[in-house]
């Protein structure tokens, strides 16, 4: 699934295309995604787009703001992408939405599991039943050390789904929850209220360094996920534990271990990590 990192390179790659353009029209192919496409996505045309900061992101949804206080929310679900295309390239069987731009462009909205979604609101964003309840963006100030350890009090969740909780923080999907808890050298299932403070001040940094250095280096490719220009993301490569059960630790001579936690597999190194 795209995590925020891949949300991120996404808005990056799609930006450049959109800002000071036109969306003169969208046709949608198939509108039966995770939530019904909305009923005025098939009427909107000719929408001028701001110079600047007209595509946004908050968590893993993508936000392009339209004139008159309106957004476009677009979510790439398990397997979707958005890439930048010429008319005259071949669609592909799941480009379910195409977004014709005033350069001659295509966006088009790609989504094979059909988990995504593409919707429109004239509610204030923050207020919108998808983003009213999210926590705080992992890269900004709001994600203090003492956000993380105030949140973490008497909490006997253990500290990776902990982490993974929209409501505390967006973004630590389950490669990086798993990456930043080895950084940290944190046991996945350990109870976040029996992690010392100094612990959970470096989990914090840990969280927004791995998200970081992913964005920087376009995300994580693993299976679907490719950029908004067909490329795909180059982070996997330097990943410690995630998917590597079985391989030596780069920091010791253990064998990396999986388990199940959460629902979601779980890698990390037995020895590194307390």
């Amino acid at each position: 699934m795209p995590e925020l990192p891949e949300v991120e390179t996404t808005c990056q790659g799609i930006s450049p295309h959109l800002s000071g353009r036109k969306i003169t029209s969208i046709d949608v192919r198939n509108g039966s995604l995770r939530w019904p496409v909305s009923d005025e996505i098939y009427h909107l045309k000719n929408l001028p787009l701001a110079s600047e900061g007209c595509v946004s992101r908050r968590a893993k949804y993508i936000l392009i703001q339209l004139p008159k206080s309106q957004h476009i929310i677009i979510h790439l679900g398990m397997s979707g992408s958005l890439r930048i295309s010429s008319p005259d390239e071949e669609l592909k069987k799941h480009d379910h939405v195409i977004f014709h731009l005033s350069s001659g462009l295509q966006m088009r909205y790609h989504d094979p599991r059909r988990f995504g979604c593409v919707l429109w609101t004239d509610q204030k964003i923050s207020q919108h039943p998808l983003m009213s309840k999210l926590g705080p963006e992992p890269l900004t100030d709001d994600f203090s050390a003492e956000y993380l350890i105030e949140k973490s009090k008497l909490r006997k969740k253990a500290i990776k789904p902990h982490i993974m909780d929209n409501h505390i923080v967006v973004g630590a999907g389950n490669i990086y929850a798993c990456e930043a808890l080895f950084m940290a050298g944190i046991h996945p299932k350990r109870e976040a209220g029996k992690i010392s403070n100094p612990r959970l001040s470096k989990l914090r940094d840990t969280i927004r360094e791995v998200l970081q250095r992913s964005i920087d280096q376009g995300g994580t490719t693993l299976k679907d996920f490719i950029q908004s220009d067909g490329q795909p993301g180059y982070f996997k490569q330097q990943l410690n534990v995630y998917d590597r059960e079985g391989k030596q630790c780069r920091k010791c001579d253990s064998s990396i271990k999986r388990i199940i936690l959460g629902q979601r597999s779980t890698f990390y190194c037995p020895k590194c990590q307390k």
